[in-house]
């Protein structure tokens, strides 16, 4: 069996990454969750002018040198800066993001000064030079590359374009994805179940998953196992498609036609992947797009897109900051059966205890068919593949869940 690692090596190197050439210009609403094709330069500096990070009085030090107390010249607003003659020995009031007049060498807060009856201010000693000063260009210089090529735009990374005056945004296509379900035994979701049918739920899952990636979704529905009607769907799904998505007809033992009709139009590898659950995969180029074929059980379907598909669908998306989920250590509260061999993704709950210890552990029962157990749980118990089974106490990995299944 191929180890995970080794898989997803061989699948990454194989892609290529977006052409630049067929990114489009959009306006800033438009963009969110899409991937820019280039890398975005700030036309202005942030903050734009030197300004007052505390409502407070603008100083000279030269001035406080001579006296700690000090006339009023006069006041700056945040849009309305002070204009006037500003002579020695006076202060300037100042509010929260207004303009610094020209000279001042600190800024002090108005909760640190005394205001006379006279309406003069007397300062505190040991001011210091730039206190509560926001510099021209502190938080973003003309010139600096801002995002990335390849970076996701979202909540984050849009607003700060915003604030550069940015209002458009090259970004690469949309990854066009078809989904296929293959199986006698599957029903569309709404349909009665009749003896020995199923609901075909891995479409349903994969199409979700595919919707948070924001990819544009190709349905080509359900598939009956008939060799005919298999070919006629997939070539037409290829031809339209950047990547083509199938579940089941993956694994030895089905349909002997799913293989001989992929490798007509493409060169396919079958693969046993060294993971649990997920063991059968199929990856490989078509005519006209890249394929992934997850095995038909549910949860290793779900399985076998978080951790080999997701980012299959980052690199072709040109997503080239996606990082893989994170890992930590925890501590297991209870026993755990694994048998050595594979790699093992067992759905489980963690917490932080009453000591500040991470400690996790399994929900369910870790059957591939069963599903539920996914609801209750919200990160993957990563058991090593040479690991036996674990006793309550000993440490173990752990992987939460990201935005795709929490």
């Amino acid at each position: 069996m191929l180890p995970l690692e080794q898989a997803l090596t061989q699948m990454l190197n194989a892609l290529p990454s977006p052409d630049s050439k067929q990114d489009e210009q959009i306006s800033l609403e438009q963009a969110v969750n899409r991937i820019c094709s280039e890398n975005i330069i700030s036309p202005i500096n942030v903050p734009s002018f030197d300004n007052s990070a505390m409502d407070g009085y603008a100083v000279r030090l030269a001035d406080l040198a001579q006296s700690l107390t000090l006339s009023v010249a006069g006041k700056s607003f945040a849009g309305a800066p002070f204009t006037g003659e500003w002579v020695a020995q006076s202060t300037v009031r100042i509010m929260t993001g207004a303009m610094l007049p020209v000279g001042a060498d600190a800024v002090v807060m108005q909760e640190d000064v005394i205001v006379n009856e006279d309406g003069s201010v007397t300062f505190p000693a040991n001011i210091k030079c730039g206190q509560n000063i926001r510099r021209i260009g502190e938080d973003v210089k003309q010139g600096d590359v801002v995002l990335a090529k390849g970076s996701l735009l979202n909540t984050v990374s849009l607003p700060l374009l915003a604030s550069l005056g940015i209002d458009k945004v090259k970004v690469f296509p949309r990854l066009k994805v078809a989904v296929l379900s293959t199986g006698d035994e599957l029903v569309p979701v709404g349909q009665p179940l009749k003896e020995g049918q199923i609901y075909d739920t891995n479409r349903f899952t994969v199409k979700l998953m595919l919707e948070k990636l924001n990819c544009e979704i190709l349905d080509f529905g359900l598939l009956p196992d008939n060799e005919q009607e298999f070919e006629k769907a997939f070539v037409k799904a290829q031809q339209q498609a950047d990547l083509v998505i199938t579940s089941g007809g993956v694994s030895v033992g089905e349909a002997d036609f799913t293989k001989t009709v992929l490798e007509k139009v493409g060169k396919i590898n079958f693969w046993k992947i060294a993971m649990k659950p997920g063991k059968p995969f199929a990856f490989g180029k078509l005519e006209n797009a890249w394929f992934c074929g997850l095995p038909g059980n549910p949860v290793s379907a779900l399985a076998t897109f978080y951790q080999l598909v997701q980012p299959v669908i980052a690199k072709l998306s040109g997503y080239s900051q996606w990082k893989a989920p994170q890992r930590f250590s925890a501590i297991a509260t209870t026993k755990m059966k694994k048998a050595p061999g594979r790699l093992d993704f067992q759905r489980g709950y963690y917490q932080v205890n009453g000591n500040g210890k991470i400690e996790v552990q399994p929900i369910g029962f870790q059957g591939s068919h069963l599903f539920s157990s996914f609801v209750k749980s919200n990160c993957f118990i990563v058991l090593e593949r040479e690991r036996g089974n674990v006793e309550a106490g000993e440490t173990v990995t752990i992987e939460p869940f990201n935005h795709l299944i929490s």
